[in-house]
């Protein structure tokens, strides 16, 4: 499954934590959630999540420290 990351269109949380998941070599499958109504109801306030084998590792604002505390498992 690897990395995912949960966004939606215009959302400036969302394109920072790919910015970091990027600067630490990681290449994240991303998911609008807008396009799917169980990942919007489950995940819409929480945006951005990075989820690692469907599992949450981070969400909300997630900057390059924050995944750098995370990282081994990612």
């Amino acid at each position: 499954m690897g990395v995912q990351l949960l966004t939606r269109r215009g959302c400036h949380l969302c394109e920072q934590a790919l910015a970091a998941l990027n600067q630490l070599g990681i290449a994240p499958e991303i998911i609008d959630v807008e396009g799917d109504a169980q990942l919007l109801q489950a995940y819409d306030l929480r945006l951005p999540v990075v989820l690692r084998d469907g599992l949450v590792v981070a969400e909300g604002r997630i900057d390059l420290s924050r995944l750098r505390q995370i990282e081994p498992s990612l």
